[in-house]
């Protein structure tokens, strides 16, 4: 599955996985994030390493655009709509940026919260 970019000199296709990555660097750059999450029948498991990159859904969209849903854990003690928009700001700027694919929108599930 990929994503692709239209220019005066030909076509670039970008894989949903870098995509992924480069969204998921981003927000783990945000204050009061402690990591991704994925829910496996019910239990919300923290993810790490190269499995990080499941708590990030990309979605395209029929105007050539992206949306992309972040599963997430934060850190006990801090203002979950801050920091929420926060990791939406800093994803779309990161995506859209490195990409130049346009991100229409984000939306960060909180599964859980963790004392760091």
């Amino acid at each position: 599955m990929t994503t692709k970019v239209n220019n005066k000199y030909g076509c670039i296709e970008i894989d949903k996985h870098v995509i992924a990555q480069i969204a998921y660097r981003a927000a783990m750059e945000s204050y009061g994030l402690v990591g991704f999450s994925q829910k496996i029948k019910g239990i919300v498991e923290l993810l790490k390493g190269d499995n990080a990159t499941k708590g990030v859904k990309i979605y395209e969209t029929e105007d050539n655009k992206i949306e992309i849903e972040l599963f997430v854990i934060m850190q006990y003690g801090i203002n979950i709509s801050t920091v929420a928009n926060n990791i939406i700001d800093r994803v779309k700027y990161s995506v859209e940026n490195t990409t130049s694919i346009k991100v229409s929108k984000i939306d960060v599930n909180v599964q859980g919260i963790r004392v760091k």
